[in-house]
């Protein structure tokens, strides 16, 4: 979620709010410490300690998101076809409602004077929306998001929720970042997932969850969510440090893979429980070949999903 402009010119590392230390690695579940150290053991370790370091590659141009059925950016078999006017099926979720918020679209990038309106976020104005990031090949995070959101969708759909996504490429941008706020307060949303990936400098590795920060201010009123989106942030964390083997973010969080910001209109304007996601970093080689493998991103989906169950869940 490090942006670009709309031609993707290369993001500069982004400087984290920190919030104070909000929950230990080892308070994670234990199947999160042995997938921290199952990442540690192939090497993800030795890649830590570069702290905003510019990234100095260009971005490639934006492509067109892989259709349902057609082969996944990697090659290895078929992307998980949209299934949005299937219902839900009976299982453990059944009545519960989550939103999935794919960031950015992949259409951004045309209509710059669009995306770049200003909008009321409650403690400011902020633009609309933005182009995203990329890898150094040009696999956009537009394109990231959308699949995971896909796939995430199917898993969900598999334990009988109800699944709405904020857009599934069926617009020609955006929406803004008040409208993705506002479609998961209006579907009454028990969870909603914002789904991104980072664009910050080589050797910057791993994930993050962003929790929304207590803010009163205009129309943004977040009290009442801090708590139950902590909850549903840390099970997320935790969850997706299991199933996908990759460790907390090695440059924001203090290595606890959270962060608390009040400076994202599309937390600040939600009024139900709402974390953002960073899977990974872009522009870092070992973090891109993870993010642009489908069988990771299958990973990362049953990661993310798993943490929303078990809150929903409790």
């Amino acid at each position: 979620m490090s942006y670009a402009g709309p031609d993707f010119e290369p993001p500069q590392p982004r400087r984290f709010r920190r919030g104070p230390l909000t929950v230990a690695l080892a308070a994670l579940v234990p199947g999160a410490l042995l997938g921290w150290l199952v990442y540690a053991t192939v090497g993800g370790s030795g890649d830590g300690g570069a702290r905003d370091r510019a990234s100095t590659s260009a971005s490639a141009a934006p492509t067109t998101p892989t259709g349902p059925g057609e082969p996944t950016e990697d090659g290895k078999g078929p992307s998980p076809a949209p299934t949005a006017s299937a219902p839900a099926a009976s299982g453990p979720l059944k009545g519960k409602v989550v939103v999935i918020d794919p960031g950015h679209n992949p259409g951004n990038f045309r209509h710059p004077g669009e995306i770049n309106r200003p909008v009321d976020i409650g403690t400011n104005r902020k633009e609309c929306d933005t182009t995203g990031t990329s890898t150094d090949d040009g696999y956009t995070e537009a394109r990231f998001t959308l699949d995971v959101a896909h796939r995430m969708r199917t898993l969900l759909r598999e334990q009988g929720a109800t699944v709405k996504l904020t857009q599934d490429g069926d617009r020609p941008y955006g929406p803004c970042v008040d409208e993705r706020a506002r479609i998961g307060n209006e579907a009454k949303a028990d969870a909603v997932v914002s789904i991104h990936a980072d664009g910050s400098g080589a050797g910057n590795r791993g994930f993050h969850v962003i929790l929304p920060g207590s803010v009163r201010a205009g129309a943004a009123d977040t009290r009442a969510i801090v708590a139950p989106s902590r909850d549903l942030g840390e099970r997320v964390a935790g969850r997706f440090v299991a199933v996908t083997g990759s460790a907390p973010s090695n440059y924001a969080g203090d290595g606890t893979g959270l962060v608390t910001r009040k400076d994202l209109g599309g937390l600040n304007l939600s009024t139900v429980p709402k974390v953002f996601i960073e899977c990974g970093n872009m522009r870092d080689s070992k973090d891109a070949a993870l993010l642009t493998s489908g069988a990771w991103r299958q990973k990362a989906a049953q990661g993310i999903s798993e943490g929303i169950v078990s809150f929903l869940r409790g």
